[in-house]
């Protein structure tokens, strides 16, 4: 779901001739039917405010594809800011661009984690290149579009109230900065950020890009599907014994007959040690490898998280797993 899509030349005509967040506000009441929190009107007129700025470039196209607030299907996930097009050898891209209001940080020992304020405290967040890299990955990993009909997914951070500090950018961040590039205040640091859109998109679409992205399918790659299986492959501990391997079958034959009218739920008992989770765990990657949608949940975060390491390998992290924000329960999620 898209809360506001234009080209790059309705937005700033938005932008110029309203309130740009009034705009956005009614444009999300549309579509989700929810009130929305002055915090976060806020912040859209001061981070729009400042795309606007950054898009009054010729060398920007006019028709790029635009849209605010795309909403990541079957997560709770959404992106600030995209903007879609071709770049000079006609392959298709969409940018995506993470916005915050941070003016200060704190670097923290722990991988990709800032201490910020937020909600008039001080607390550990995710740093935002790897916040939006995580959500390149998961389009490139689920969206069908982006990977049969090649669009490139670049993501990017803009934090355009924080003066460059050595901490949001520092060495310990930049396997993700680098990944996701960091954009901060100044009018050097906005010239980075046109130059790096004008990069990357080059020709406009009139949005075309942008309505195959957020219409395409969420399913797993086949790259994501074999990487998945290759894993396994060799490790004892996933091997199934005996009545496992007839309840596995039994699971694949019920998820086959099952439809979005007539859908099948199977419920296998067994106390401690009897192979539920190796079960669950072999079940997750074979329905990911017939392009099924998967997850596998637990209240108990220990025996996902035992299993998550053994096949984290070679595939990133945020194409395995996405931990509830209350901890109530996880997901080891494939699609």
């Amino acid at each position: 779901m898209i809360v506001y899509a234009a080209t790059k030349q309705q937005f700033l005509k938005d932008s110029d001739n309203d309130d740009i967040e009034e705009v956005i506000l009614r444009h999300f009441k549309e579509a989700t039917g929810k009130k929305v929190g002055a915090s976060e009107i806020k912040s859209w007129q001061g981070s729009l405010t400042y795309m606007a700025r950054v898009l009054r470039d010729d060398g920007l196209p006019s028709d790029a594809g635009l849209a605010i607030e795309l909403h990541i299907p079957q997560s709770s996930k959404r992106i600030d800011f995209l903007l879609t097009g071709r770049d000079e050898h006609q392959a298709k891209n969409a940018v995506l661009i993470e916005l915050k209001q941070w003016s200060k940080a704190t670097a923290t020992s722990k991988d990709a984690i800032v201490k910020t304020a937020l909600g008039g405290s001080q607390v550990e967040t995710i740093h935002p290149s790897y916040q939006v890299w995580s959500y390149a990955a998961l389009l490139e990993g689920f969206n069908e579009a982006v990977y049969d009909k090649s669009i490139e997914v670049r993501p990017c951070a803009y934090l355009h109230n924080y003066v460059s500090d050595g901490v949001i950018n520092s060495a310990h961040y930049e396997p993700y900065t680098s990944k996701a590039p960091l954009f901060l205040k100044g009018p050097a640091e906005l010239k980075k950020l046109r130059n790096f859109l004008k990069k990357h998109i080059v020709h406009g679409d009139n949005k075309d890009v942008l309505y195959e992205l957020s219409n395409g399918k969420i399913r797993p790659s086949k790259a994501l599907s074999e990487a998945l299986s290759g894993l396994m492959k060799g490790k004892p501990e996933f091997i199934l014994i005996d009545d496992q391997k007839a309840i596995f079958e039994s699971a694949l034959a019920a998820a086959s007959q099952a439809t979005i009218d007539a859908p099948k739920v199977l419920i296998i008992e067994g106390g401690p040690g009897t192979g539920k989770t190796v079960l669950a765990i072999n079940l997750l990657v074979r329905l990911t490898a017939l392009s099924l949608l998967s997850k596998y949940v637990s209240k108990n975060a220990a025996p996902r998280k035992v299993y998550e390491s053994k096949l984290i390998g070679t595939v990133k992290r945020t194409h395995f797993s996405k931990e509830s924000p209350n901890k109530s329960q996880d997901v080891m999620k494939y699609a």
